[in-house]
């Protein structure tokens, strides 16, 4: 599974950059590459599975991120 380079919302309403899908040397897990929209926007990865998962939120399931756009080129 890939995602799309671009912004996107948590669930919880911060927003960060996805920068690409990279491979983990040892084991070959997918990692997503983000930066938050915020703050000192460092760099940070997630595993894949973990990044495109629903969570529940009042009872019910949401995307944990979610894509809603290109991502701003000057961060």
């Amino acid at each position: 599974m890939m995602i799309k380079p671009g912004r996107y919302m948590h669930y919880k309403g911060s927003e960060y950059d996805v920068i690409g899908v990279a491979t983990h040397s040892e084991d070959e897990g997918q990692l997503v590459v983000y930066r938050p929209c915020y703050g000192e926007k460092a760099l940070w990865v997630r595993p894949l599975a973990m990044f495109t998962e629903n969570v529940e939120v009042n009872g019910r399931s949401v995307e944990r991120f979610r894509y809603i756009g290109n991502a701003d080129v000057d961060n």
